[in-house]
């Protein structure tokens, strides 16, 4: 009981939350819902989720709630305690695991598949999942090696050149991956693995020319790639490898050309052991306010597109009207007017 409810009763407050109109007490091991039948059936259906969560060792957070909230409402017949519960990989007493289902879609079609793009806003967990699963094809010896890249480009700003070696001044732009590596293994692994090999964090530019065998590969802020480099990425596929490419399509930093990850949709759609997962607001598991962000750009975006496209219809008319009003007089435009 104490799991399920959570830290000052959390859980027992998102219970509440999602479902307003049923009342909902605990005394002892027994919880009590009061209200409408349809609005208390509902209720208990997210009580009994949360339940088969708990005694499948899982520990639950807020979001949870609101996760299986939603994949209830869908009435798919999908029990948020199959799909949320498995976990991907247990490290220092934290397990992870989907929390969404589109995450659980985007981790199953990794199993799946040989390459597979993660395309989604910020927070959806879409490096992290990639990084757990192949954190978890090393340990279960499915892959020989992990190496993880990411295109060198800055977020709007000029850093100019950076001090010391060369592992010196690219170091900041492949901090975020050793963070989550440091979170899914032993710190004091991760140096020895990278100094055998076994474990790579470099920038794109350093993929040229390899040919990748036995690997689990995953390319990060793809949105940053040139069509150019994406391409070249690809085709470093070898024998025994799998790669996952991220990216979010709305959060390109390069200063000129277009997006390689906006080609690729479209080059690559229709291949066969391809797969595309898109995740939304929806499947962000960050703090609630980031998918109300997401969601708020969205809808800016959208609107600014549709007023650009009015604005490109109309200046459009007046250009034809204006060729029509320059257009010399023909020999029936200067014909004298009877009467």
């Amino acid at each position: 009981m104490v799991r399920l409810l959570g830290p000052q009763d959390r859980l027992l407050r998102m219970v509440e939350k999602e479902h307003p109109d049923v009342d909902v007490h605990v005394r002892g091991n027994e919880i009590t819902l009061t209200g409408e039948p349809d609005a208390v059936a509902a209720a208990r259906a997210l009580v009994d989720e949360l339940i088969a969560m708990t005694r499948r060792g899982a520990d639950l957070a807020p979001d949870d709630v609101a996760s299986s909230s939603r994949i209830l409402q869908r009435e798919e017949g999908i029990r948020p305690s199959e799909v949320l519960s498995e976990p991907i990989l247990s490290s220092r007493g934290k397990v992870i695991r989907p929390k969404t289902l589109g995450q659980r879609d985007y981790v199953d079609a990794i199993d799946a598949n040989t390459i597979v793009f993660g395309i989604g806003p910020a927070g959806t967990g879409k490096t992290y999942l990639a990084m757990a699963k192949a954190v978890q094809a090393l340990q279960r010896k499915e892959v020989s090696r992990i190496i993880l890249t990411r295109p060198a480009v800055e977020a709007g700003e000029r850093l100019g050149f950076l001090p010391g070696t060369l592992n010196d001044k690219i170091d900041p732009y492949l901090r975020p991956l050793y963070d989550a590596l440091n979170e899914m293994m032993d710190p004091e692994i991760v140096p020895k693995l990278m100094a055998t090999g076994t474990i790579e964090v470099a920038p794109l530019a350093y993929m040229r020319g390899r040919t990748l065998n036995d690997s689990f590969v995953v390319l990060d802020e793809a949105q940053n790639t040139t069509p150019e480099q994406m391409k070249m990425f690809l085709t470093r596929l070898g024998f025994g490898t799998r790669m996952v490419v991220t990216g979010d399509i709305t959060q390109v930093d390069l200063p000129t050309g277009s997006s390689g990850l906006r080609l690729v949709s479209r080059v690559l759609s229709d291949i066969d052991d391809i797969h595309f997962a898109r995740l939304t607001s929806d499947d962000v598991v960050r703090h609630s306010l980031v998918g109300r962000i997401v969601d708020a750009y969205s809808e800016y975006d959208e609107k600014r597109a549709a007023a650009r496209h009015e604005r490109d219809q109309a200046s459009e008319f007046a250009n034809r009207a204006e060729r029509r009003s320059a257009r010399p007089a023909g020999p029936r435009d200067r014909l004298p007017k009877r009467g």
